[in-house]
């Protein structure tokens, strides 16, 4: 039997985020954007239970990212883990989260039964916004969304990643050209709000070029993005460098394929 650590995303966008990683014995939420309902069906749907997981991650405060929580945590005990800015904010949103809140310092390294856990800060408007290495005993994944630039941790911390979701939420011009008001496209295209596919696309071929094998694509805004202009922005991104690793988008509301981290994955 091979080793592997698996991802999946449950959804992934501006109406909802979360997403699982598992090894042999731990399973870790990373952000519980989606109701409590529609979690444990992703849950389900891998052969696992709420009582199976053994911690979650938060990114930040953002209701897209935490508008499960509160009835989360009244059926689930996990330990949640985030920065202590957003650790604050959680306390002030959710009844009963403080005996379960484990906040840490960007850039110090955690252990997660048997995963050690990176966080770096984000570029976002969020206090305490976090993006995430997560290291098994097979390899390395990255997740870095909701960031309006490229934050100097990404280059720190992400080299060597087998695995990366990476935020490519928006096309510039179809932002720029649509219907959303001027002090929301001011936010997103700002240096605080969120990754365009160039950006997403610049990034992806460093991280190849760091080794990263798959990269997949996350966080699509429905009305400014769409998976082909997403795709054909990283692909000549990484064209242009020689470098060809798996690239995938994540589904907006529903459970992805299976992602893998691990010496037996190789396509």
């Amino acid at each position: 039997m091979i080793d592997l650590t698996t991802v999946h995303t449950l959804s992934s966008g501006s109406s909802g985020n979360a997403l699982v990683l598992s090894t042999e014995n731990t399973h870790i939420l990373l952000d519980a954007g989606i109701s409590c309902r529609r979690i444990e069906q992703g849950l389900r749907q891998l052969g696992l239970e709420l009582c199976d997981l053994s911690a979650l991650l938060i990114s930040h405060t953002h209701s897209d990212h935490i508008s499960g929580l509160a009835t989360l945590v009244k059926r689930c005990r996990a330990p949640i883990y985030s920065s202590y800015e957003t650790a604050r904010g959680l306390q002030y949103r959710i009844a009963g989260v403080e005996d379960l809140l484990r906040p840490f310092s960007q850039g110090v390294p955690f252990e997660v039964d048997g995963c050690r856990v990176t966080p770096f800060s984000t570029c976002h408007d969020a206090p305490g916004s976090t993006a995430y290495r997560i290291d098994t005993e097979e390899g390395g994944f990255g997740f870095l969304t909701d960031s309006g630039c490229i934050p100097d941790g990404a280059r720190e911390v992400l080299p060597g990643v087998e695995l990366l979701l990476l935020e490519a939420n928006h096309d510039v011009d179809t932002l720029r050209s649509g219907s959303y008001p001027y002090y929301l496209k001011r936010r997103i295209l700002g240096d605080n709000g969120h990754l365009s596919n160039e950006a997403a696309a610049s990034f992806a071929a460093e991280a190849a070029g760091w080794g990263a094998s798959e990269i997949v694509l996350a966080h699509l805004s429905e009305e400014n993005n769409t998976p082909a202009m997403a795709r054909s922005a990283v692909e000549r991104s990484l064209a242009a460098a020689g470098l060809s690793p798996r690239l995938t988008v994540a589904p907006r509301s529903a459970l992805s394929e299976c992602h893998m981290v691990g010496a037996g994955c190789r396509r």
